[in-house]
């Protein structure tokens, strides 16, 4: 029974060594190791045999099935590693296909432009999530109970949390303002920061208009903080990101977590002023509203607003990317066609 099973195996590791593709060696694997193979023949004849024969053959049965395992698996690595994946040689006179290049989205890179400005300027950059609730999105931020904002035509609120209130009514973030109250109660005053994000309004699409857009909100915190700061870091984020002053203007404008609050207008660059759809035919578009933070904001980050004064600004990115770029349409950024969007790269 020994020389029986040495010439299984010296014949089995021939034919393992002549193989040459995976078929082969399937047909290889199945004659030498399966159910039907010549050392399961001779296991099944065992019975005739002593135990003393039995654990002995038994024994050497295994070796010789781990050494053809072990010996296929080698032969398998070979031909993986030395066999073409074309079924056919290549022929190298075939002219290639160019690789087509990825490019990062415009809005994308606006927003790391305006980061690389405003770090230039000492501030921090800070992120949150998508999802807020009632309690940092309106109730720190003065906004008061009966505001249309809080109701379903404005906010997209979460399924299972409508009657619950507070910090438990959970919303998509309708804007970046609640994380002002978050980054101040974590970490206090003096501050200056930005934060760039997606927000989500229930709005009647346009061509000025989104449900899912961008915005990129500035803060600073501080003693003693000048209104003309604020105009100052507003002209310079401006000048840095379109390369060239800007003409801007404010007017007044009410927010519940600014006093006074304004609207920051920019000089269509779509029209050059002269007036566009984008800019309603008036010139001017609205790129971002700002003004002092509200003393009651300042009171829900634990801060003395006798002591603690600030600025806001809130960048509407998406209008922002289209006067860069003389976009007349914001749908366009958000519509995944790949033809408009090869023109940024």
């Amino acid at each position: 029974m020994k020389e029986r099973l040495e010439e299984i195996k010296i014949k089995g590791l021939e034919k393992i060594a002549n193989v040459k593709n995976q078929t082969e060696l399937e047909e290889v694997r199945k004659d030498l190791t399966g159910k039907k193979s010549e050392l399961s023949e001779v296991l099944k004849s065992m019975s005739t045999l002593s135990n003393d024969e039995k654990k002995v053959i038994g024994m050497l049965t295994t070796e010789i099935k781990t050494v053809f395992e072990n010996n296929l698996k080698v032969k398998e690595d070979k031909l993986i590693a030395t066999t073409s994946v074309l079924e056919e040689p290549i022929d190298l006179t075939i002219p290639g296909k160019k690789v087509s290049e990825g490019a990062l989205h415009p809005i994308t890179q606006m927003r790391y432009d305006l980061n690389d400005a405003f770090l230039s300027l000492g501030f921090e950059v800070y992120s949150e999530d998508d999802i807020s609730s009632e309690k940092y999105a309106f109730d720190n931020l003065n906004f008061s109970k009966d505001h249309p904002a809080r109701q379903s035509m404005d906010t997209y609120w979460l399924e299972g949390t409508e009657d619950k209130e507070g910090a438990e009514r959970l919303c998509l973030r309708p804007h970046l303002t609640g994380g002002s109250v978050r980054y101040l109660l974590k970490h206090g005053a003096p501050a200056r920061f930005v934060y760039p994000g997606g927000v989500y309004r229930n709005e009647t699409t346009d061509a000025r208009h989104e449900r899912a857009f961008d915005q990129y909100e500035a803060l600073i915190v501080d003693k003693n903080i000048s209104f003309s700061s604020g105009m100052v870091m507003i002209q310079a984020i401006l000048e840095k990101v379109f390369g060239r002053k800007i003409n801007t203007r404010m007017r007044e404008g009410f927010f519940p977590f600014t006093e006074p609050g304004y609207e920051i207008d920019m000089e269509c660059l779509v029209c050059g002023g002269k007036g566009c759809k984008v800019c309603n035919h008036n010139g001017w578009i609205e790129v971002m509203p700002g003004g002092v933070i509200h003393p009651n904001v300042l009171k829900s980050a634990g801060l003395d607003p006798d002591e603690w004064t600030g600025f806001y600004i809130n960048i509407g990115l998406d209008r922002l990317v289209m006067m860069r770029y003389g976009v007349d349409d914001v749908r366009l950024f958000h519509s995944a066609d790949l033809r408009f969007l090869k023109q940024f790269k």
